[in-house]
This record gives structure tokens, sequence and C-alpha cells, in this order.
């Protein structure tokens, strides 16, 4: 028998995932990802602090980090120079730094509240500032944990909003042709057409200023979710009008299936592999959106946290070049945006079987 014949078939997901793994920096974008949404969907666990917390003895605090003494780690102690926002650390007074330590009260998955911490020293008097201190005396580490909350959800909520709405009218529209499908792309274009930004803007502003945060987030995912769904549709048409005149449509509109049954169970699904990729791509533009929406004001508003209204200080030149620990949540949209664009870029190419 030869070697072909004891080879195991393989199939088109074993090939795609083997593809996949040759890319080590979509490997690696994959990785932080799920690293990111990890520490996000336990912020309040692994955060030593409430994002709300205020430390007020404590207002632009430099990066505290445990030192080694002896076979511990200890977290010193500092005292603010008199009138001044500088800090000099008080010699021989340490506290031990403890793993699983009880401290502030958060809710654990929206279900329960819970006390347990990762990391601190269970003392107010050793607090431990990994990223240092913000302008109100807050922990900027456990604001960014919490904030990740916010600014990475919105992403993969208004890409499901977005790209399920641009699916079903694009099929829709491809499918039945004719002056629906007329109609629905020159809407697309109208919306494509608008800037972006300046549309997030003037939508936003035509609500009430005064929102809650979770009223202001579901509404930056509505916004994002309706100007994000017309170049998907696009795409969708497009591929739709080459899939209608395949052999298992013609079967299945042969067998009586109605139309709407036709785009949801057999046409659509046979663009999932591009939508994976587009939404992989995509995926930056929206968090992005939430970020300038929060920096300019207009939405997440404090003290809740968000990247985009911890970033709002660092409007401020002096801070920048005195407190440069501000720049933490726009180096976490930094680290989200490349590790989005590498897995995009290495699912793309896996996909691509020009490329092999």
């Amino acid at each position: 028998m030869s070697a072909a014949a004891n080879t195991a078939p393989v199939s088109p997901g074993q090939i795609f995932w083997r593809r996949l793994r040759t890319y080590r920096t979509a490997m690696a974008g994959g990785v932080i990802l799920i690293g990111l949404y990890l520490l996000a969907l336990f912020a309040g666990f692994v955060a030593p602090f409430h994002y709300e917390r205020q430390d007020r003895e404590r207002f632009f605090h430099p990066p505290i980090w445990p030192q080694l003494e002896g076979a511990r780690l200890v977290v010193p102690r500092y005292e603010q120079v008199k009138g001044q926002f500088v800090y000099q650390r008080v010699p021989g007074d340490t506290k031990p730094l403890q793993l699983f330590v009880r401290g502030e009260k958060y809710s654990f998955f929206g279900l329960t509240t819970a006390t347990l911490h990762l990391f601190g020293t269970g003392d107010d008097a050793y607090p431990i500032y990994l990223f240092g201190t913000d302008q109100f005396g807050r922990d900027v580490l456990s604001r960014v944990l919490y904030g990740s909350q916010i600014s990475l959800s919105i992403g993969v909520l208004g890409i499901l909003l977005s790209f399920s709405l641009g699916m079903f009218i694009g099929g829709i529209s491809g499918y039945h042709g004719g002056t629906l499908d007329n109609v629905i792309m020159r809407l697309c274009e109208l919306i494509m057409s608008v800037p972006g930004l300046y549309l997030i803007i003037s939508l936003r502003s035509t609500f009430p200023p005064k929102l809650s945060s979770t009223q202001v987030y579901a509404l930056i995912v509505v916004i994002l979710s309706l100007i994000g769904w017309a170049s998907m549709a696009r795409v969708i048409r497009g591929m739709t009008l080459s899939l209608r005149e395949r052999q298992f449509v013609l079967a299945a509109r042969a067998l009586g299936q109605r139309e709407l049954t036709i785009i949801l169970k057999h046409i659509l699904p046979s663009t999932f592999s591009y939508v994976i990729i587009a939404a992989t791509l995509s995926v930056p533009y929206y968090i992005l959106g939430e970020v300038v929406l929060s920096f300019l004001g207009v939405g997440i508003q404090e003290p809740d946290a968000s990247w985009g209204i911890m970033l709002n200080a660092a409007q401020n030149t002096e801070y920048l070049q005195r407190y440069p620990w501000l720049l933490a949540p726009g180096v976490a949209i930094f680290v989200t945006v490349l590790a989005f664009n590498f897995l995009g870029d290495g699912l793309r190419d896996a996909a691509d079987t020009k490329n092999q």
C-alpha cells in the first residue's frame, strides 16, 4: 500500500489551522488578544483597586513596583515632598507583597460581589501602583483594566451588530436584485460618502447630554453599527450575485425553499470565511471610534473608566513631560490595534490559497 493511501484525510479547517500556525506574528497577535480579553473579563480580580478609588495623599504618584528583599517581594512606602508632586522613598519602611489578598468590593460577572484581589499589601498606607496614579490619585493600572471592559467589548459588539445587519441586507440585495437592489446600494453609497467621524459626532450630539455611562455605551455601539454595515453589505451583495447561480442554490430553489431560507441557510454561510477575516481587521476601528468619542468628551464620562476618557489627561503637554505614565491607556490601544491587525493579516493570508 502506498504512503499516500495511508495518509489520513485532512479537513479544510485543519489545513487552514496549519497555514495559520506558520504566521508567527498572527499567532502572537492572537495570544495577546486572548490575554487582553481575559484581563478585561477578570478586571475586578486583577486590579488592586476600584477604578473610582481616590488616594488624596498621592496625586501623580510615580509607579511603585515591588522590590526583592531577601527571599520575598516587598512594597516600599513613599512620602510626598511638601507642596510638590514629588515623592521620596522612606528608608526601611516596607510591606510584604501578598497574593490573593482581600481588598475593595467589586462585581464579579454582574452576578455577585467579591473582595479577593490577585495581589496587594492589604494596607492602604502601602499601596502598589504599578502604573502610577493620575491627577485625582486614582490607580492608572486599575482604570486601564476596568476601561478595557468598555473599549474592548464595544469593538466586538459593534462588529456583531454591523456585520450581521450588513450580511443580511447585502444577501437580500444580491439575491433579489432589481429595484430593491438598486435602492439598497444607493443607500449604502450615501452612508459611505459621509465621513465616519463627523457622522458619529453629529449623531451623538442629537441625544441629551446628560446620559448615564450605560446609556452612552449602548448609544456608541448603535451608532458605530449604523455607520459600519454599509461597506459589508456591498461586499456580501457582490458575493451573493455569484453564489446565487451555484448548483446548491439552484437545487434549493428547485426544492421550493423560500428566498429567506436560501439566503440564511445556503448563501450567507458560504461567506463566513471572508466575514471572519474582515471582522478581525475591522474591530480596531470600532475601538478607536469609542476612544475618539470619549477623548472628545461625548463618549463615556467621568468617573467611569475607558481608554478614551483616560487619554484626556494626556492633552496637557506639561502632564506628559512630568508624568509620562498617564500614556498607559495609549499603549494599551496601540498594542490592541497592532494585535488585531497582525491576527487579521494572518487569517487573510492563511485563507488565500494562492499564497501557498
